[in-house]
């Protein structure tokens, strides 16, 4: 599994449009371990852009803070599943909590 993840001073950006940079992990979900990380600067922000960015890397799930509906949208329509209301963690904890059930999801923090 591959699992994209917006930053923002190495935790989760909440708001998923203002990130800087997006840690990409790969996971060994049998072993539940954390196999690889490694931080790319998205292209510059355009609508639908970066679902289509993401897909080309092979990225099959995004754990963000909030997200537009459209965008949740276009990334389903990718094959990605989206998780959001993620809290501010790092990619290590989030994917950590989320091989082990334990990730938080909650209230989407976008409202567009």
């Amino acid at each position: 599994m591959r699992v994209a993840i917006p930053l923002t001073e190495g935790k989760l950006c909440l708001h998923f449009g203002h990130c800087g940079t997006f840690a990409i992990v790969d996971l060994d979900m049998e072993n539940k371990e954390l196999k690889n990380r490694e931080d790319v600067v998205p292209p510059p922000h355009e609508p639908g852009l970066l679902p289509r960015w993401l897909a080309e890397k092979k990225v099959n799930m995004i754990i963000a803070g909030g997200m537009g509906q459209r965008a949740q949208t276009l990334f389903q329509s990718n094959n990605i599943e989206v998780i959001v209301g993620a809290p501010s963690l790092t990619p290590e904890e989030l994917v950590n909590n989320f091989m082990n059930g334990k990730l938080e999801s909650g209230k989407n923090v976008c409202d567009h």
